[in-house]
């Protein structure tokens, strides 16, 4: 049945997947200097820039509303600096229409600085947060269409932060570096203008202390960055959910629960974009009113020191107008020295985002659409390598399962037994042979339409933090009826232990299903399969982490369940598969034995010593 032997081990993350030359490394390949770079990689920074900049196209009226904004905000900043010019004049002549004139321009002014800030700052934010809504959600929907070997070579922590913070760090390029260069680009230079008309010799004495101001505006601003970072509070919704269907990525494949988490996601990425524009907006907002607030207490103080009885007839309208100007210039020269190093940490972050979206999906060119199978399977010459140059997982397999049959597989740890069994839904691609159901080769078949006739449960059980009815009805499954939920409980024997919870069908489990045990986990998970009903089952070491007897009354809910169904079991116990119609007994990738259990004793060989093992053990 088989032909040459070989030996499974455990793939290496260069060795494993095929795909991961495609992933860029973020290691020795950017260990030179910056010297050391080349005319192609600075180009390379440009098309990635531009490629960034391709997501504000859709929010191309608030960005230039954005701009337009910036430009009155330094428009502003200049003709604040210039209208102290007036107060000499209104100092030089004292007169109540003049005092009045002074006030109010200076209060206008600053109410129209007010206005370009607003919409420069809160219209640039909205364009930035609708930036990292969709890089988010387009990252995300592009995982749960990646092969499965992606995720073996990735954490979930790394995947979740690029979700979150890598998609933060973008919006600096994307956004914040371009108000940063419009509007206090345009404000130093205008000052810049006005203070060299008023003096040069006083602008050349300003250059050597105007790093001087810029270290003290930078440590008071430290308070105001704190209270920024408050927009992050609401990421936690969104890392969870990614997280779990990061972590479910099988469950989710295998139910057809991509649609689903998308929506999840979606919802939680959407809650993250309102709070965020919240929190801009209250920034947005609270500048010019302080500055308001500050430009009317000035103009009170104007119109007292305006007065006849005050001033003394003292001119000193140049003075302040060009200290006006320099106090000014400060904060803008400041930002504009911090923009390439948000540039560089924003194209950093953009080219790792957009290398995980270069990576290609899950292939998916069948066109035959899997309904009503019979439950057929055939395996030929199936041969499987984790990489062209790595060992064979499995070599040249070949045997057939009749529909309504149970094959378990047995063998030491190592052997091939879940490699065969993911092959079959197609989690990973055969390197060799091929695995036909009904007779029509699995790559063939529509993948949503082949692994909605699987269903599947594993020894690690992954539940979500829902209801107990959405665990069980999930994914494509969410459309059945609360009669076919309990039915299915019921046949898993989970609903003696769902009906002791005050709410019932409708209790949430907490996360990953910690509030229960693993054998009520293991019913959810089989009610999930009978729910499904679909024609093939595949029963991954489904009772291995449970106690004798938990496993006994776990065995005797999927004796129900296999039955009527082609169900490929994977057992370390062999107690568990006794009653199985085929045994296939694996070693290094093959298969050296078949048979009925008491046909495979009655032969003394490999099964017969595994068998005697455990007996003695137990």
């Amino acid at each position: 049945m088989a032909v040459a032997p070989s030996q499974e081990h455990k793939p290496t993350v260069d060795e494993k997947s095929p795909q991961s030359s495609q992933i860029p490394s973020n290691t020795t390949s950017e260990q030179g200097s910056e010297t050391d770079r080349s005319l192609d990689e600075t180009m390379s920074n440009w098309k990635v820039y531009s490629r960034l900049l391709g997501y504000v196209k859709p929010f191309w009226f608030a960005f230039a509303l954005s701009i337009l904004g910036n430009a009155v905000y330094a428009g502003a900043s200049v003709l604040m600096a210039h209208s102290v010019e007036y107060l000499e004049e209104a100092i030089r002549i004292p007169s109540d229409s003049n005092r009045i004139f002074v006030c109010l321009m200076i209060v206008g002014v600053f109410a129209l600085r007010g206005i370009g800030s607003f919409a420069g700052g809160y219209y640039i934010a909205y364009v930035g947060r609708n930036i990292v809504h969709r890089i988010r959600t387009t990252i995300f929907n592009h995982f749960v269409q990646l092969p499965c070997n992606f995720f073996d070579n990735h954490s979930s922590g790394h995947l979740v932060s690029k979700i979150t913070f890598n998609v933060e760090q973008v919006t600096g390029a994307a956004s914040n570096a371009i108000t940063i260069t419009v509007r206090e680009g345009l404000t130093v230079i205008g000052l810049l203008g006005y203070m060299i008309y008023q003096n040069w010799k006083l602008t050349a004495i300003f250059f050597l202390i105007g790093p001087f101001i810029g270290l003290i505006i930078s440590l008071v601003s430290k308070r105001f960055r704190k209270l920024s970072q408050r927009i992050q509070n609401s990421m936690g919704d969104v890392t969870h959910v990614a997280s779990e269907a990061i972590n479910g990525y099988k469950e989710v494949r295998i139910f057809g629960g991509e649609h689903y988490e998308r929506e999840r996601f979606e919802g939680a990425s959407s809650y993250n974009l309102k709070q965020s524009l919240k929190m801009e907006m209250t920034k947005a907002v609270s500048t010019p009113v302080v500055q308001i607030l500050i430009a009317c207490a000035i103009a009170t103080l104007l119109w007292v020191a305006l007065s006849p009885e005050v001033h003394g007839g003292m001119s000193v309208g140049e003075l302040i107008a060009y200290f006006t100007a320099a106090s000014t210039i400060a904060k803008p020269i400041r930002q504009l020295t911090q923009v390439n190093a948000i540039i560089q940490s924003g194209l950093a972050a953009a080219k790792d985002l957009f290398s995980q979206l270069d990576i290609a999906a899950e292939r998916n060119t069948g066109t035959v659409t899997a309904t009503a199978i019979q439950g057929n399977i055939e395996f030929k010459d199936l041969e499987f390598r984790y990489s062209e140059r790595g060992k064979a997982v499995l070599n040249k397999l070949n045997f057939k399962i009749e529909a309504g049959q149970t094959v378990a597989l047995v063998g030491r740890s190592g052997s091939g037994k879940s490699t065969l069994a993911s092959l079959l839904p197609r989690f990973y691609e055969a390197t060799g042979g091929e695995i036909l159901i009904d007779g029509v080769r699995v790559q063939d078949y529509e993948l949503s339409s082949l692994r909605s006739q699987i269903a599947l449960v594993t020894q690690n059980v992954t539940l979500f933090n829902d209801s107990i009815a959405r665990n069980i009805a999930y994914g494509r499954l969410d459309d059945r009826s609360e009669q076919e939920i309990k039915e299915a409980a019921e046949k898993a024997y989970a609903l003696e232990f769902i009906r002791q919870y005050d709410h019932g069908l409708n209790t949430e489990i907490g996360d990953n299903g910690v509030l229960l045990s693993g054998g009520q986990r293991q019913r959810l998970a089989i009610a999930r399969a009978f729910l499904k009903d679909a024609p093939i089952l595949i029963m991954d070491e489904a009772t291995s982490a449970l106690d004798n007897e938990a496993e006994k009354e776990i065995q005797k809910v999927m004796e129900t369940v296999m039955q009527g169904r082609t169900t490929l079991v994977i057992a370390h116990r062999l107690s568990t598969i006794e009653s199985a119609d085929v045994i296939l007994v694996m070693e290094e990738g093959q298969i050296i034995e078949a048979g009925s259990h008491r046909d495979l004793l009655e032969q003394g060989g490999a099964y017969y010593r595994l068998h005697q093992t455990q007996f003695c053990e137990g």
